[in-house]
């Protein structure tokens, strides 16, 4: 089981592409499997033939448990037999002939006289079973026409454009951005705003996401020291820059954080055990709502480089692949500093929880149009409306303190009061 990112421990194999017997070229998809944060596929690391299957599908198991074995001295057209299984001739991916497979394994669905039953996988089902798809009239692009994750995908962005909603079925105010939030599970139009209170439904277990995500939280809460401190910040430069850039405001208030993380590196940093390692590239986490089932955290690399526009294409191309499980375990390790953006939801004040090892992470809460002082150039005080946002901070204090935090905080307000294009 490969190593799918610093927090992800186990994984469950959900599908074999390749049986006992198969020839398996070197980076071809040998299995796909999930964990907590995705569903992936997994490549051959040899080119060889598959010998046996170690792990049956449904089987979750830790990371660096041997999945299957492939014999990297056969050749393409060479007949198997018995003697090709010597341990010898075996490179560990996982191999064997596969056991029974648990009741959640993938299933063959009847189909008319004549014709090929239809196999799914877990993936597959769960996909269809969320936005009501009948795999049945799903036209698959996989070998003998299976229907794979790709193509329920498809149908659900097919309807989603022709609803004009997201592919998730989330409104947002801005459809051009996806939702980003981090603390709820809730969508928006649910409760009264769609005509009544939130009713959770009765007796079901927590997801294996809602569970790992509690473990990764309480970890957290357990090892750091994690204070909050907020300030107070006017947007009103932000929201001239959106509007003539056609995006939100999270892309521009992220610019100014990368700023201000460039100006105080302590931040953007790990701290793991007693070593606080500061980073000079930020990979900026972006906290994406995957509805009911929870949330996940994919990482711009190198947003240090990146432009507001080039930081709003590459949030919404991390949040919609995130919604379609198309995450590789690349885009969810390595963050440095997180941003979480709750306030789409109206929220005003949060004490995010950080993700470890980074040491600090920021929250962007609702933007409001309230009166505030202002002064003008001639330094005479007067009443104005202006949009207020409130930026929350929660840092450790094993690797910072109050005064860091709070010039970190000034700086990034600094740049959002005088941002220009």
């Amino acid at each position: 089981m490969p190593q799918m990112g610093v927090s992800v421990a186990e994984g469950t194999v959900v599908e074999w592409r390749k049986q006992p017997g198969d020839w398996v070229q070197a980076d071809e998809t040998i299995c796909e499997i999930s964990t907590d944060k995705i569903d992936t596929e997994v490549p051959a690391p040899a080119s060889g033939r598959l010998l046996e299957v170690l792990v049956a599908v449904g089987t979750t198991v830790d990371v660096g448990v041997t999945l299957a074995r492939i014999a990297t001295d056969a050749r393409p057209r060479e007949p198997h037999s018995a003697e090709d299984d010597g341990p010898a001739a075996a490179a560990a991916a996982g191999a064997g002939v596969p056991e029974a497979a648990p009741s959640d394994a993938p299933t063959r669905a009847p189909r008319a006289p004549g014709s090929a039953a239809r196999r799914y996988s877990p993936v597959v089902q769960r996909i269809a079973e969320e936005h009501g798809v009948d795999l049945d009239e799903v036209q698959g692009s996989g070998r003998d026409g299976r229907v794979q994750k790709k193509d329920v995908m498809a149908v659900v962005a097919a309807r989603a454009g022709a609803a004009g909603t997201p592919a998730d079925g989330v409104a947002t105010s801005d459809p051009s951005e996806p939702t980003l939030h981090i603390e709820s599970p809730y969508r928006p139009g649910a409760g009264a705003a769609a005509g009544g209170p939130y009713t959770p439904p009765e007796g079901r277990p927590l997801s294996r996401m809602r569970r790992a995500i509690g473990v990764h939280m309480k970890r957290s809460q357990e090892i750091a020291a994690t204070c909050t401190t907020w300030i107070e910040v006017d947007v009103s430069r932000i929201e001239i820059a959106r509007k003539k850039l056609a995006i939100t405001a999270l892309p521009l208030i992220a610019r100014c954080t990368i700023g201000a993380l460039v100006e105080f590196p302590l931040l953007n940093a790990w701290l793991e055990d007693d070593v606080h390692t500061v980073h000079e590239q930020v990979n900026l986490g972006i906290a994406v709502a995957l509805g009911e089932d929870g949330l996940i955290v994919p990482v711009v690399r190198g947003a240090q480089d990146l432009s507001p526009e080039g930081l709003s294409r590459r949030i919404r191309d991390l949040a919609s692949r995130a919604r379609s499980r198309e995450l590789t375990p690349d885009d969810v390790h390595g963050a440095t500093f997180t941003i979480t953006n709750p306030g789409q939801f109206g929220s005003m004040m949060a004490t995010p929880v950080i993700a470890q090892p980074q040491v600090a992470i920021l929250d962007v809460e609702a933007i409001v149009k309230r009166p505030v002082v202002v002064t003008d150039a001639f330094g005479e005080d007067a009443i104005a409306i202006r949009p207020m946002v409130i930026l929350g901070l929660s840092w450790d204090h094993r690797a910072l303190d109050g005064a860091l935090a709070a010039r970190f905080l000034a700086s990034v307000k600094q740049r959002v009061e005088s941002y220009e294009l």
